[in-house]
């Protein structure tokens, strides 16, 4: 995530931000950009961008701005209506806020899902809704379970559709969940990277012709999905896991193992942009733990090299938690990247830049 600041008084701004703390100016996403700007009212629910680069233009809230869980801006529809933003016209169903808590349960899940769309868009991946492609476009189900407890719902992803069970929002549900399944870590964010992993297997490779390519490392997707799932649930797991897999769960079936190494390549671009527009670096001079040589990282999202990108990324992931066992916390980062691990990253790094207009 870049940092972001203020155009009107120079406060720092963060990515969620409705408001300057400081000097109070209404702030909003220009999503095209990739930049908070501050805003001058321009009458019925029109605001002028203080950003230099769009000040003449005249933008708007999002719809979903007035149920305070979007603060990314669009321009006026030709019909005068309240137009939604470009990741909020991704969403089929969002939750039932007649129901108490869903509201703030929502809210938690639109900042996940603006921060997975802050990362598409740096990363200029192809994204298509279901009016550009009705079978597999892209869309978001936001789902409760069933009131008298007689279904759950399955966070998953099938033909573009993501299903995201909205009970992941209560942290207490999440981290009970997170203990029953043996996770090191489960959150909204990663639900999210997770599943649009599946997402950009369909189109990336399903769809690009790179089966083989993608086979030669991940597996054979042919093999049965559903009875690879009940055997992995009814067996232990292989206690060599580690070498080649990211995470338990990325051994149940090549598509998994694919999601599961998607979504750690998205943490550490996002983490390490974030780190860098901090002027964060890490050198340790330990052996065993290395240096890196990359004065200055180029943008994770578009310039560094994968080698370079690992040279930052494990001593940072170093200092991370280590600093975070001196305050008696849990790790930062708790995943080892052995050499087959970063063979699979490697590979979600090319296919990925592959997909980038020149």
């Amino acid at each position: 995530m870049k940092l972001f600041e203020c155009q009107s008084c120079g406060q720092i701004l963060f990515f969620e931000n409705t408001v300057c703390e400081h000097c109070r100016r209404a702030v909003g996403y220009l999503p095209e950009q990739s930049l908070l700007t501050a805003l001058d009212p321009a009458g019925d629910r029109l605001w002028h961008p203080l950003e230099p680069s769009v000040k003449h233009e005249r933008v708007l809230y999002c719809a979903n701005h007035d149920d305070d869980v979007c603060n990314w801006l669009t321009t006026p529809d030709a019909t005068g209506g309240r137009p939604f933003c470009l990741a909020c016209r991704f969403n089929r169903t969002i939750p039932n806020l007649d129901i108490p808590g869903n509201l703030e349960r929502w809210r938690k899940i639109e900042v996940a899902k603006h921060r997975l769309f802050y990362t598409l868009l740096r990363l200029k991946l192809p994204l298509k809704d279901r009016r550009e492609d009705p079978e597999n476009g892209l869309v978001f189900d936001f789902l409760d379970d069933a009131p008298d407890g007689s279904s759950s719902v399955m966070t998953g992803h099938a033909s573009g559709v993501i299903t995201i069970a909205i009970r992941e929002a209560d942290d207490a549900s999440r981290e009970r969940m997170r203990v029953e399944m043996g996770e090191y870590y489960r959150t909204l964010l990663g639900h999210f990277r997770h599943e649009i992993g599946h997402y950009y297997w369909n189109v990336l490779v399903r769809d690009a012709g790179r089966l083989d390519e993608c086979r030669a490392v991940f597996g054979d997707d042919r093999a049965d999905y559903q009875k690879a799932l009940r055997v992995y649930y009814d067996s232990p797991a292989l206690p060599d896991w580690q070498d080649s897999h990211v995470s338990v769960y990325a051994t149940s079936h090549p598509w998994e193992d694919f999601a599961e190494t998607w979504a750690h390549y998205l943490h550490i671009v996002s983490t390490l942009e974030t780190a860098c527009a901090f002027g964060v670096s890490v050198n340790p001079r330990v052996a065993g733990i290395g240096h890196s040589p990359v004065r200055t990282l180029g943008d994770p999202y578009t310039q560094a090299s994968f080698e370079e990108i690992m040279q930052a990324w494990l001593p940072l992931t170093y200092a991370v938690n280590s600093m975070n066992r001196s305050m008696g916390l849990a790790d930062f980062y708790p995943f080892v990247l052995t050499a087959g691990i970063m063979h699979k990253l490697a590979f979600i790094h090319r296919l990925i830049r592959k997909s980038q207009p020149a």
